[in-house]
């Protein structure tokens, strides 16, 4: 059950009762858009009481995600950036367009003022996209089919999608969807990533279980997550 309420000085608030759900989680998304899941014996006006005792945390949550969102990169000649499989390469040329080559990204641009408009900037990153959703269709798969079998998982489907937050998921029917900003990790940060999907094929939340599995097949889990922090699929 899920309900939009309007809390005072923080605005809608989404709150999903969930259950089997042994805890009140918050989370402020990318806009600043707040998310709640709540047990379901808990009433949507206990919820909000614990969304006012949050007020501080959230209005601060909400400006550190709009500072990092003005990070992302203004991409022009200068820039370097790459996926696990294609560089991105500018080219002055008389018309403006992007060829997608077999291990480039290859931006042809007309003037050099067309950097400074964001259309233009918007363009760029449409290209990256696609090129990471290709990727990932055929990277992605085989590579979570490789580590359950070294891990001895088993799993539905694989999707890949342009997901704004998540890195990836895994629903009740151990089917895994996966980001394909995973493209622009580090090989061992996209297998962690993988791999605490796969743990969820076995664990269905984030307990003490569910992290002692995932720090045993992954080595590290608390150091590989905190190497995973600094990343973020909105900013490219």
């Amino acid at each position: 059950m899920t309900k939009e309420i309007s809390v005072n000085g923080i605005g809608l608030v989404k709150i999903t009762k969930k259950r089997g759900l042994k805890r009140m989680t918050l989370s402020v998304k990318s806009g600043g858009e707040i998310r709640m899941s709540v047990p379901y014996t808990i009433s949507f006006s206990t919820a909000e009481k614990f969304i006012l005792e949050k007020k501080a945390w959230i209005i601060k949550s909400r400006k550190r995600i709009s500072e990092k969102e003005r990070q992302k990169t203004i991409f022009t000649p200068e820039t370097k950036f790459s996926s696990k499989f294609h560089q991105l390469v500018f080219v002055p040329d008389k018309k403006t367009r992007i060829i997608i080559s077999e291990d480039k990204i290859i931006v042809y641009y007309s003037a050099n003022n067309l950097f400074k408009q964001e259309k233009f900037q918007e363009y760029i990153r449409t290209g990256i996209i696609e090129t990471l959703r290709s990727e990932a269709k055929q990277y992605l798969p085989q590579r979570t089919a490789f580590l359950a079998k070294k891990f001895n998982f088993n799993y539905g489907k694989v999707s890949v999608r342009n997901a704004k937050t998540r890195w990836g998921s895994c629903s009740g029917k151990n089917n895994i969807s996966l980001n394909i900003h995973l493209m622009r990790l580090p090989e061992h940060l996209t297998d962690y990533v993988i791999l605490h999907e796969l743990c969820h094929t076995v664990e269905k939340n984030h307990g003490k279980n569910f992290w002692a599995l995932l720090d045993k097949i992954s080595g590290n889990a608390k150091e590989l997550n905190k190497e995973l922090k600094p990343y973020s699929p909105n900013i490219f």
